[in-house]
C-alpha cells in the first residue's frame, strides 16, 4: 500500500530538467535580442520580424512538439523508428539536389517563412532507429553482422551530411552512435577496434590537410581547409620562389581567416568576472564579432562578454543539470530501449555543447555546430526540444502504471 501511494505522488516529469530548459530558453531569448539589436537595420524592423521574437516562437512550437512526443509511449515511437529514419534519409538526399546554397553549403530547404535543415532531425531519427535496432536480445548483439548493420545506420546519414558539406553535424553522429553501441552491450573488442580505426583515419586526415602537397590533399571546401589550418596554427604553404610581398599577403590572409576565432576568444576573456553588462558588449556592438553569426555560432561569446565568468558558469550549470538529469533518466529506464534512447539524446546534447563552447574558446575548430536552445535557429531549437521530449518520455513511462 505504501509503495502504491509513493508511486502515485511521485512526479511523472523530471522537474529539474524542465526548470533548466526554461532557464536556457529565457537566456536564449534575452541574448539573441542583445546580439541582434546592435545594428540599425535590426532595430528598425517591426517587433514580430525580429530574431528574438522568432526565437521565442520557435521555443513555443518546440515545447508543443516536445509535449506531443512525451505523450506517446516511446515503444510506439520505436515501432515507427525505421519509417522516420528512412524519411530523414530521403530528406538528406533531396536537400543535396533542391536545397538552398548558403556560404558554399547546400543544407537547407527554403520554405519562405522558415529554412528547414534536415540534418537536425536526422540526428533524432538516427537515435530512434539505432536504439530500436539494438534493443534485440543480447545474444544477437555478439554477432558481427549486427555490429556492421548498426554501423551502416550511422554511416549513411554521416556521409550524406558530409556531402552537403556540414562536417560539424556529421561528426556529431560518431559519439552519439558509439554511446548507444556501448550501452546496448556490443562486445568491447568491436568498439575498441572501431575506436582505433576511427582514430587512425582521423590522424591520417589531419596529417593530409596539414602536410600533404596540393596534388595529394583530400578534397575539401576552401573554408573547411582554412578552419583546420587556423585551428592548428599553420599557414598555407607559399609557392616556390614567393616574393616578400607574396609572403606578406599570405600572412595577412591567414590573419583574416583567424579573425573570427580571435575575436570570440577576446570576447570571452574581456568579460571578466561579472561582464560588461547586458547589451554593453563592445566586441559585438562594434562588429568585431561577425554579426551574421554572433547570435548563433558565437552566442556563448556574447554571453561571456556581457555577463562574464558568472554568466558562463550559469550557462554551463544549466547544461549540466540537463545532462545529469538525462543520465539519471537513462538509469531509471524500465528497459534497454529506453536506456539507449536516453543515452543517445544525452550524448547528442553533450556533443553540441562541447563542440560549440570549445570553438568559442579555441579548444575546437569552428564547425558551425549550434549551442542547443541558445543559438538562434528554428531547426536547431525544434530538434533540441523534441530530443528533450524523448528524454521526458522515457522518464514518464519508466514504470508500468
Amino acid at each position: 500500500m505504501f509503495d502504491q501511494d509513493l508511486q502515485r505522488h511521485e512526479s511523472r516529469i523530471d522537474r529539474l530538467q524542465i526548470a533548466a530548459l526554461c532557464g536556457l530558453m529565457l537566456l536564449g531569448t534575452v541574448f539573441v535580442y542583445s546580439a541582434t539589436m546592435v545594428g540599425e537595420s535590426a532595430a528598425t524592423l517591426v517587433w514580430y520580424k525580429q530574431s528574438w521574437f522568432r526565437q521565442a516562437v520557435w521555443y513555443g512550437l518546440g515545447m508543443g512538439a516536445a509535449t506531443a512526443v512525451c505523450c506517446v509511449d516511446y515503444h510506439i515511437l520505436a515501432r515507427w523508428a525505421m519509417v522516420i529514419y528512412w524519411s530523414a534519409i530521403l530528406m538528406l538526399v533531396l536537400v543535396l539536389f533542391f536545397g538552398t546554397v548558403r556560404f558554399g553549403a547546400r543544407r537547407w530547404f527554403d520554405l519562405g517563412f522558415f529554412s528547414l535543415q534536415p540534418s537536425e532531425f536526422a540526428k533524432l531519427a538516427f537515435i530512434l532507429a539505432q536504439a530500436n535496432y539494438l534493443s534485440r536480445p543480447v545474444e544477437e548483439l555478439r554477432g558481427l553482422a549486427t555490429f556492421w548493420k548498426s554501423l551502416g545506420l550511422m554511416l549513411l546519414p554521416f556521409l550524406l551530411i558530409l556531402k552537403e558539406p556540414d562536417l560539424g553535424s556529421a561528426l556529431v553522429f560518431l559519439p552519439t552512435g558509439l554511446a548507444i553501441l556501448f550501452v546496448a552491450g556490443i562486445p568491447r573488442r568491436y568498439l575498441l577496434r572501431l575506436l582505433g580505426g576511427a582514430g587512425l583515419l582521423g590522424a591520417l586526415f589531419v596529417g593530409n590537410v596539414l602536410f600533404a602537397p596540393p596534388n595529394w590533399q583530400i578534397k575539401l571546401e576552401d573554408y573547411q581547409r582554412r578552419r583546420l589550418l587556423v585551428y592548428f596554427g599553420r599557414e598555407e604553404a607559399p609557392p616556390p620562389g614567393a616574393s616578400r610581398a607574396e609572403l606578406a599577403r599570405l600572412r595577412q590572409q591567414q590573419a583574416d581567416y583567424s579573425h573570427n576565432v580571435r575575436q570570440a576568444l577576446i570576447s570571452v576573456g574581456s568579460g571578466g568576472l561579472i561582464g560588461k553588462g547586458w547589451r554593453q558588449g563592445t566586441q559585438n556592438a562594434l562588429g568585431f564579432l561577425p554579426r551574421p553569426v554572433a547570435h548563433n555560432d558565437f552566442i556563448f561569446s556574447v554571453i561571456a562578454e556581457e555577463k562574464g565568468f558568472v554568466g558562463s558558469v550559469i550557462v554551463i550549470t544549466l547544461y549540466g543539470a540537463v545532462l545529469f538529469s538525462g543520465i539519471r533518466i537513462a538509469g531509471q529506464a524500465r528497459d534497454r530501449l529506453g536506456k539507449m534512447m536516453a543515452v543517445g539524446v544525452v550524448a547528442l546534447i553533450f556533443s553540441h555543447v562541447f563542440i560549440n563552447i570549445g570553438m568559442n574558446i579555441r579548444l575546437m575548430p569552428v564547425t558551425g555546430v549550434p549551442l542547443p536552445l541558445l543559438s538562434y535557429g528554428g531547426s536547431s531549437v525544434l530538434g533540441s526540444l523534441i530530443a528533450m521530449g524523448i528524454l521526458q518520455n522515457v522518464y514518464f513511462y519508466r514504470r508500468t502504471y
